[in-house]
């Protein structure tokens, strides 16, 4: 036998056997995740916005659309929930600082004087940023009924020349 013909059936075999590894895999985990409690979902939206909803299915996202109008009213609180340092390079003009890895601390201090009906749009910046929904849950577990996330609030703000503040100079 040739020896390119004894190469293309190595190979042959090889493809054989990791096409049946694969499916044994895929047989074993969705065996595994049907007989577990608590199955995990085979498909899901996993956008930013789908990933924004409450048990009982509300969204709580907001359109950037929808948070200008809140701003220009006056209507609402604008959280922003990256770090001081973030904060001061620059944040949307008025907005309050409550960075999340400092909640427990500042809580207080920034939400006071704040009914609890007051609408409350909480940002941080980045599709993928976590920050202002676990800020935002927060404050929902704190009694805050009218909270909304602006997903990657900072760079859409930025984008569409809406007021902001800066803090610090970029000079060294």
């Amino acid at each position: 036998m040739p020896r390119t013909a004894q190469y293309e059936k190595v190979w042959l075999k090889i493809i054989r056997q990791m096409g049946g590894i694969l499916l044994l895999g895929s047989l074993l985990g969705l065996s595994v995740n049907l007989l577990r409690s608590g199955t995990l979902p085979l498909i899901q939206n996993w956008s930013p916005e789908a990933q924004l909803s409450l048990d009982n299915g509300d969204s709580f996202a907001i359109s950037l659309d929808e948070a200008e109008a809140l701003y220009c009213s006056l209507a609402a609180v604008f959280l922003d929930a990256r770090s001081r340092e973030l904060y001061d390079e620059g944040h949307i003009q008025g907005a309050l600082s409550l960075p999340w890895d400092e909640y427990e601390k500042h809580y207080s201090s920034i939400m006071e004087g704040f009914p609890l009906a007051t609408p409350v749009i909480v940002y941080c910046d980045g599709v993928s940023c976590g920050l202002s929904k676990e800020l935002a849950l927060a404050l929902l577990d704190k009694g805050y009924a009218n909270v909304r996330v602006l997903v990657n609030g900072w760079t859409l703000w930025q984008n569409r020349k809406l007021p902001i503040e800066i803090l610090v100079s970029g000079s060294d």
